[in-house]
C-alpha cells in the first residue's frame, strides 16, 4: 500500500454526512437516538481502521526487516569477496577485521609494521602507498561503535593504481627533454689566426653525435658551435651522474692555440616540449651569465649546476661595453634622478665603481646620488674625501631617503652585485622601475631578472674595471677626475690582489687609462693599510688554520676581533700567500652575521664552494653569509661543503 492513509477518507465522507443530517430539523425521530447512532458508528469506523492500520504496519516492519537482513548479508558477501582490499584497524593499528583481497597482501596483526607513519587516531582521508611491489591509494575511514566500548575505528580501502602509476611513470620517462650545447668562447678562438675553425667544429659536432646516441635522441646543428639535442627524460639521470663528461671532453681538442675549447650546456625540464625549450634557452642565458665551461639543468624555478671548475680567459672584444655604454648613455638622457647603491658592507670596487657611474651621470647634467646604508673601515678613508669634496654635497644618502625620493621616471643603478638582498636597499629594487645592472661576478639564481639594461661579465676583474672601460665609451671629452681614477684603481686592485688573480689584458688597460687620468698610486697604497690592531688579528687568525685535504684552509676569526668581517678577508688573503695552499676559507661573526671569505689560486673553485652554502662569487674569490647558526656549525658546515666539492672534483 502506497499511501495507507487514504483509508480514512471513507470515514471522513461518513462522518460529513452525519453532520449534515444533524442540522436537519424536520427529521421524524429525535436528535438523541441520530447523535447515539452516530457515536456508535464513527467508534466501529475508527476501530476497523486502526486495525487496519495495525496490521498493514507490522507486514511493512517484517518485510523491511527482511530486506535489510538480506542487504547485510550482501554487502558482508560483497566486502569480503571484492577485489578491493579491505580491512578495519582500531587505535592501536590492530587489525581488526579485513577481507580477502587484504589478507593476500598483508598477513601480519598491525598495520603500522608496513604503515610507521601512520596515525590511526587521526588518518589521513587519501595518501600514496607502495608496497609488495604494488602502487595504491589509500583511502580511510573513521567508523563509530556505539556501546563498544573500544577506541576508535578507521575502515580503510586501497584502491589499486599500480598499472596507472606504471603508465604515468612510463609517460614521465618519455617525455622529451630540450639541451642545448653552446662553444661559449667561440668568438675568441676565431679571433685567433691559428685557430683549426673546421677540424675543432668536426671535433665537437663528432662529440655531441655521440653523446646522442649514448642517450638515444636526437641532435641538429643551428649555427656555427651550436647544437639542440632531444632527449628522453629516463636519460637526464645518467648525465647529471656522470656530472656532464662532455665539458671535460671539449677541454682535450687541439685548437692550434694556446685556448681550449669551452662548451656551455642547458637542460630545461618540463611537461611540455616548448615549456623544456623555454626552460632550456634560460638556462643557457644563466650558464653563459656564469661564465660558461659548465653545465646548467632548470626544472621550474629550480638550477643545478655542474662543472664551472676553468677559469677562462678574459674578453678580447670590447663589442658588448661600447654597446652598453650607449645605451647607458640614451638612458640617462631620458631619465629623471639617478640612484647609484652596490651590496651591504661596500668595498672599494662598489665605491669605485659607483663613483665612476655618478661621473657619467654627471657629465650630462642629471642629478645623482649615492645610496650608502653604512660606512665601513674598508671605505672610511674615501667616503670622508666625497663627503668633504663640495662637487659632491649631498651626494650621498640613506636607503630610507632614497625611497622617499624614487619616482617612475628615476633610474636605479645596481654595481657589484646581482641579487636583490644582498644589495644595500632591497627595498630600492622592488620600487625602481627601471634598473641599470652592473657586475663581474658569476650569475647566481636568483639575480635581478627585470633589468632594463645590464652588464654582466664574469670575465672582468671587477665592476671598477667594467665601469672604466664604459667611461671610455661614454662620452668622447669625458675625463675622470683624480679623486674617481684613484678610487677606481684601489677597486681593480683590491679585486686582482693587487693584480695577482683574475687578471687579462684589458685590466692592465684599464689601469693604464686611469693612471692617465690622475690616479694616484700612494692613495690607493693609504687605502690598504692595516692598523697595528687588525693585523695582531689576522695574524692569530692565520696561526689557528686547519688543513683539510686538498691542501685547504678553514680558520675562524676570534668572537672578539673588531671589523671581523674584514679581519676574516684579510686572513683569507694572507693563507693563500703561504706556499703549499691552494685554497683558504676564514669565517668571521659580526653583528649576529656569520661572513665567510674564500679565496684560491685557481686549481679549487671558491664559487663553488660558497655557492653551496647560499653565497657566491669568482673562481678565485668568493663568499657568503650565514646565520640562524653559531660560528662552530658555520665552519661545520664550510667544511662540510668543501668535501662535497672534492667528491664532485674526483668524479668529474
Amino acid at each position: 500500500m502506497k499511501k495507507p492513509y487514504s483509508i480514512l477518507i471513507p470515514a471522513l465522507i461518513l462522518l460529513v454526512l452525519l453532520s449534515a443530517a444533524l442540522a436537519v430539523d424536520s427529521l421524524p425521530f429525535p436528535r438523541l437516538y441520530l447523535s447515539l447512532g452516530a457515536l456508535a458508528l464513527s467508534g466501529i469506523t475508527v476501530g476497523i481502521l486502526h486495525a487496519i492500520l495495525k496490521g498493514y504496519e507490522k507486514r511493512r516492519q517484517t518485510r523491511m526487516d527482511a530486506i535489510f537482513a538480506d542487504n547485510n548479508r550482501i554487502s558482508s558477501k560483497v566486502i569480503q569477496e571484492v577485489s578491493v582490499p579491505s580491512a578495519l584497524i582500531n587505535g592501536s593499528g590492530k587489525v581488526a577485521w579485513c577481507n580477502d583481497s587484504f589478507a593476500k597482501l598483508f598477513t601480519g596483526e598491525n598495520i603500522l609494521d608496513i604503515m610507521p607513519s601512520y596515525q590511526p587516531a587521526y588518518p589521513l582521508s587519501a595518501f600514496a602507498f607502495d608496497y609488495a611491489g604494488g602502487s595504491y591509494l589509500v583511502k580511510s575511514l573513521p567508523v563509530e561503535r556505539k556501546g563498544a566500548g573500544e577506541g576508535p575505528y578507521t575502515f580503510m580501502y586501497w584502491i589499486d593504481r599500480t598499472e596507472a602509476a606504471h603508465y604515468q611513470r612510463l609517460h614521465e620517462e618519455q617525455m622529451p627533454y630540450v639541451a642545448l650545447i653552446y662553444v661559449d668562447n667561440y668568438e675568441e678562438l676565431t679571433s685567433d689566426m691559428q685557430f683549426h675553425r673546421t677540424s675543432v667544429l668536426a671535433e665537437v659536432e663528432r662529440l655531441v653525435s655521440n653523446l646522442s646516441q649514448s642517450l638515444e635522441g636526437i641532435y641538429r646543428r643551428y649555427e656555427s658551435g651550436r647544437f639542440l639535442v632531444v632527449f628522453e627524460a629516463k636519460r637526464l639521470q645518467e648525465l647529471e651522474e656522470g656530472r656532464f663528461p662532455l665539458l671535460e671532453q671539449a677541454h682535450n681538442i687541439d685548437t692550434g692555440t694556446g685556448a681550449t675549447v669551452s662548451l656551455s650546456i642547458s637542460v630545461g625540464i618540463a611537461d611540455r616540449l616548448h615549456l623544456s625549450d623555454e626552460s632550456a634557452r634560460q638556462a643557457m642565458e644563466l650558464a653563459l651569465g656564469r661564465g660558461g665551461d659548465q653545465a646548467v639543468v632548470k626544472q621550474g624555478s629550480n638550477y643545478r649546476f655542474y662543472g664551472g671548475r676553468m677559469q677562462l680567459d678574459s674578453m678580447q672584444s670590447r663589442v658588448k661595453a661600447r654597446l652598453f655604454s650607449k645605451a647607458l648613455r640614451q638612458l640617462f638622457e631620458n631619465a629623471g634622478d639617478i640612484f647609484v647603491m652596490g651590496h651591504k658592507h661596500a668595498d672599494m670596487d662598489c665605491i669605485g665603481a659607483a663613483m665612476g657611474v655618478i661621473t657619467c651621470a654627471k657629465h650630462i647634467g642629471s642629478r645623482c646620488f649615492l645610496v650608502l646604508d653604512a660606512s665601513n673601515a674598508t671605505i672610511d678613508k674615501s667616503v670622508e674625501q666625497i663627503r668633504s669634496n663640495p662637487a659632491y654635497a649631498g651626494l650621498i644618502i640613506s636607503p630610507e631617503q632614497a625611497e622617499k625620493m624614487l619616482r617612475p621616471t628615476s633610474v636605479l643603478v645596481v654595481v657589484d652585485t646581482q641579487r636583490p638582498s644582498t644589495t644595500a636597499a632591497p627595498r630600492l629594487v622592488e620600487l625602481a622601475s627601471r634598473i641599470v645592472l652592473i657586475d663581474h661576478h658569476r650569475r647566481s639564481a636568483d639575480y635581478i631578472d627585470n633589468a632594463t639594461l645590464h652588464y654582466l661579465e664574469s670575465r672582468s676583474s671587477s665592476a671598477s674595471e667594467q665601469i672604466t672601460e664604459v667611461l671610455q665609451y661614454f662620452d668622447d671629452n669625458i675625463r675622470p677626475n683624480p679623486f674617481v681614477s684613484s678610487a677606481l684603481l684601489a677597486g681593480i686592485t683590491l679585486d686582482t690582489k693587487h693584480f695577482a688573480f683574475n687578471v687579462g689584458a684589458r685590466t692592465f688597460e684599464a689601469a693604464a687609462y686611469l693612471r692617465r687620468n690622475g690616479a694616484d698610486i700612494s692613495m690607493v697604497k693609504q687605502l690598504f693599510q692595516d692598523d697595528l690592531t687588525s693585523y695582531t688579528y689576522c695574524a692569530q687568525a692565520v696561526s689557528a688554520a686547519e688543513m683539510l685535504p686538498g691542501n685547504v684552509a678553514v680558520s675562524i676569526v676570534g668572537p672578539e676581533t673588531p671589523n671581523a668581517k674584514l679581519t676574516a678577508a684579510r686572513a683569507a688573503d694572507a693563507l693563500i700567500g703561504i706556499r703549499g695552499i691552494e685554497a683558504a676559507f676564514v669565517l668571521g661573526e659580526e653583528n649576529g652575521v656569520i661572513n665567510l671569505s674564500g679565496r684560491s689560486l685557481g686549481r679549487v673553485n671558491a664559487q663553488l664552494v660558497c655557492e653551496k652554502l647560499g653565497g657566491g662569487g669568482h673562481l678565485t674569490m668568493a663568499g657568503a653569509q650565514l646565520t640562524d647558526m653559531d660560528i662552530q656549525t658555520a665552519c661545520e658546515a664550510v667544511k662540510q661543503s668543501i668535501r662535497e666539492y672534492m667528491k664532485e672534483a674526483e668524479v668529474s
